[in-house]
């Protein structure tokens, strides 16, 4: 997933047992953002690899992009259930098990003779990310203090933001010396010495009492707020990688750019992402919903706007960096937006976000994809344009819903 600062979780039945004198694990942490770092890369490294791979697996450009759509799609499944399985599993044993299957995912997918063997790969990795992110902010709460937990989140997001920054342009690089294989070999090393440290540093964390009907996330879409609210959010996301999904075919079709160019540009974005996620914050501390709205309507003008000027480098960069810039600060919006409107159940909406944002990936690259393959880019990019239009809609009517329900409660 892209850039995201998991809100603290007020209503987690395993904060009535911390306290401010518990141990530290800050070791743990560090392990756990090694982890993140490996799993994001691991799950975006096609974006930046889909031509060879195509080439190599005899299937067409759409087709290889799947990989995100299946990975997608098991992580959904995985969110849904995980809570579950968290329940009743030490959760150290639960990360180290995930852990290991992103190895197992990595070795897959470089060795896959053939596409169905590579989607077995990237289902495996779709495991791994709806467990991982669904349970983050209920384990950083076990490993340190309350009042440290938002600078964990905040650690393992920095992870999350840096392989978005370097996943893209060194696994363009890494395609062009080592071949795509080698690009994701690359990465099982880093996933092996992840499990080994968070083997030595991660805490035994055995389940605690949790509240009646916490497993069940769905209960929360009785609320028109958040209905509406998951509403924006999907399309947003379905919108962004409907387009960012197919963006190397464009770069090297229409724009016409060379390996290195290629790099340059998926570099820009990753750099200008990384900003943004960095001072959204004050934006959003003058009216998130109005931030949550003109983002989406900004990328929707980037996506028009090339089709018309897709041909130029300079220009086509400039909208890509533009574009990364306000798409990283959407997904903090909306884990403050979660945090603020349940305040008191927050890890079963983080768990109901990381589903609607899963596979509201995996709709948007499955349908960009058949639209790239069969109709051109310029359908993929309108599709992206029009969701992204209809979730600033969304937005402001999540804003009317909360403002409802206000003053519903108000008298």
């Amino acid at each position: 997933m892209t850039a995201q600062v998991m809100p603290v979780n007020a209503g987690d039945g395993t904060a009535t047992h911390m306290h401010e004198a518990q141990a530290s694990h800050w070791s743990g942490v560090f392990a756990m953002t090694l982890c993140v770092f490996a799993l994001i890369a691991s799950e975006f490294m096609p974006v930046s690899l889909l031509t060879p791979m195509a080439t190599d697996l005899q299937v067409t450009e759409g087709m290889a992009g799947q990989g995100i759509a299946i990975s997608g799609a098991f992580a959904v499944l995985t969110s849904l259930c995980i809570s579950r399985i968290a329940g009743r599993v030490n959760r150290k044993t639960l990360l180290l098990v995930l852990t290991a299957m992103m190895c197992l995912s990595g070795a897959i997918v470089g060795l896959a003779p053939n596409y169905a063997v590579y989607m077995v790969g990237r289902a495996l990795i779709g495991v791994v990310v709806g467990g991982f992110w669904s349970m983050m902010a209920a384990t950083a709460m076990q490993l340190v203090p309350p009042s440290k937990v938002p600078s964990a989140l905040a650690i393992f997001n920095g992870g999350n933001a840096l392989a978005t920054v370097v996943a893209a342009p060194i696994g363009s690089y890494l395609g062009a010396t080592v071949g795509w294989r080698g690009a994701f070999f690359c990465l099982v090393p880093i996933a092996m010495v992840a499990f080994v440290w968070q083997w030595a540093s991660l805490p035994s964390m055995r389940p605690q009492p949790r509240a009646p009907g916490a497993g069940n996330v769905f209960r929360l879409l009785k609320n028109p707020v958040v209905a509406v609210g998951m509403l924006a959010v999907g399309l947003f996301f379905m919108g962004q990688f409907a387009l960012f999904t197919y963006l190397r075919p464009f770069l090297e079709t229409v724009t016409a750019v060379d390996v290195s160019t290629l790099s340059l540009v998926l570099l820009t974005v990753g750099v200008s992402g990384f900003i943004g996620a960095t001072v959204i914050g004050w934006f959003l501390s003058k009216g998130i919903y109005r931030v949550l709205a003109i983002i989406p309507l900004l990328m929707a003008v980037i996506a028009v706007s090339l089709m018309v000027v897709g041909t130029s480098v300079a220009a086509t960069t400039a909208l890509m960096g533009a574009w990364g810039l306000v798409a990283t600060g959407a997904p903090v919006g909306w884990w403050v937006w979660i945090a603020r409107t349940l305040p008191h159940d927050a890890e079963g909406g983080g768990g109901l976000m990381v589903a609607v944002v899963q596979l509201s990936i995996g709709l948007g690259s499955t349908v960009g994809g058949l639209l790239f393959d069969h109709q051109g880019y310029t359908s993929t990019f309108s599709f992206s344009a029009g969701a992204l239009v209809l979730g600033a809609i969304m937005v402001l009517m999540t804003w009317g819903a909360e403002r409802r329900h206000t003053r519903q409660r108000g008298h």
